[in-house]
């Protein structure tokens, strides 16, 4: 499929060493826009947000970049998916998360230096 830490700017070609299936599960789990290439050279830009291929007819649900949908396409109208837009969560994995979230609580902390300490009583 694809070592890429990102999928942005991806355009896979279908059938070599790629299947669409797995296209659509990387597209549907990406959260940035795509381009449907059918397989009549029309184009559909915008965020696919539901996949289905349990059905009789196999399909896709997206939504146009001016929010117009749900659009269902088929799988078989559909000849490639590229990565056009922006991965808006590329970078934000749970541990990334999970150090900014250490680094906010380690900032909150007082710092503890040597002025820091009560005087004792003698």
């Amino acid at each position: 499929m694809t070592d890429r830490a990102t999928l942005d700017g991806w355009t896979p070609e279908i059938g070599k060493g790629v299947r669409l299936e797995e296209v659509i599960d990387k597209a549907f789990d990406y959260r940035g826009n795509v381009t449907v290439v059918r397989t009549d050279g029309s184009e559909t830009v915008g965020y696919l947000f539901n996949r289905d291929r349990d059905t009789a007819v196999p399909f896709v649900q997206m939504f146009d970049l001016d929010g117009a949908g749900p659009i269902s396409i088929p799988y078989s109208e559909i000849r490639t998916i590229r990565f056009t837009g922006r991965d808006t969560a590329a970078g934000n994995s749970y541990a990334a998360w999970l150090r900014a979230k250490e680094t906010a609580k380690a900032a909150k902390r007082p710092e503890r230096g040597p002025d820091s300490t009560p005087p004792r009583d003698a």
